[in-house]
C-alpha cells in the first residue's frame, strides 16, 4: 500500500516571535529556543519512524533552517530540497517589523485584530489568509500533492499563516475556523492522504 505523507511543520521560534514583532517576509533567523524546537521534531519524527523523499521549505531561513535541523536529527541531510516564495509567511506589509503592542497603539486594537483574525481583510500593503492561501494552494495543487499522491514522503517547513491554508484544506474548515487555529511552532502534523487527496489519518506531535 502507498504510504501517501505529509508532514507540515511550522518553523522554531524565530527572533522576532520572541521580540513579538510582526515578521511577514522579513528574513530572521531562529532563536535558540527554536532551534531547540527544530531538533526536537525532527526527534519525534524519527521516534515515529517516519522517513522521507523529499523536503519543501520556503524562500525565508527560518524555515529553511528548521528544515536543515530536522534532517540532520532525521540523519536524512541528502534528500533534495525545494525552497519557493509561494511558501512564504503572509506579507504582513506595514505592520512588518512593528512590535505588535506598537501597531495597536498607532491603528487601534480593534483594526489591528482584525487584520490578524480576519480571513480576508488586508493589513495595509500587505496579504490577508485568503490572499496567501491564493498563492499557496495552487502551489501545493501544482507541486506537491502530486508526489505525495504518487507515494513519495514530502516534509514541509513553513509558517504559521501559510501552513493555515493547507490545513484549511485538509481538515475541511471554514474561513471563521481557521483563524482562530493556532500552529504550535516546531509541531509537526502528520497526515497519510487517501488516493483522491482526502485525508485518511492525522497525528499532531504537540508535546
Amino acid at each position: 500500500m502507498t504510504d501517501r505523507l505529509l508532514v507540515l511543520v511550522r518553523h522554531g521560534e524565530s527572533e522576532w516571535n520572541k521580540k513579538n514583532l510582526f515578521t511577514g517576509w522579513r528574513d530572521v533567523d531562529l532563536t535558540e529556543v527554536g532551534i531547540a524546537e527544530a531538533r526536537a521534531a525532527g526527534r519525534k519524527l524519527k521516534a515515529q519512524g517516519l522517513t522521507f523523499d523529499i523536503g519543501y521549505t520556503s524562500a525565508l531561513k527560518r524555515a529553511q533552517r528548521t528544515l536543515d535541523l530536522m534532517l540532520e536529527e532525521l540523519g536524512q541531510t541528502a534528500i533534495p530540497l525545494i525552497k519557493n516564495q509561494a511558501l512564504n509567511e503572509r506579507d504582513y506589509g506595514e505592520l512588518s517589523g512593528l512590535n505588535k503592542d506598537d501597531a495597536r497603539a498607532k491603528w487601534g486594537p480593534e483594526k489591528v485584530h482584525i487584520w490578524r483574525r480576519s480571513y480576508d481583510i488586508a493589513p495595509p500593503g500587505g496579504e490577508s489568509l485568503k490572499d496567501t492561501a491564493a498563492r499557496v494552494l495552487p502551489y501545493y495543487l501544482q507541486e506537491i500533492l502530486p508526489r505525495v499522491l504518487r507515494g513519495e514522503r514530502v516534509l514541509l517547513s513553513a509558517h504559521g499563516n501559510s501552513l493555515r491554508a493547507l490545513v484549511m484544506v485538509l481538515d475541511r474548515l471554514g474561513p471563521d475556523e481557521i483563524v482562530k487555529r493556532e500552529l504550535g511552532t516546531g509541531v509537526p502534523m502528520i497526515y497519510r492522504l487517501n488516493a483522491d487527496a482526502t485525508v485518511a489519518s492525522k497525528l499532531d506531535l504537540a508535546a
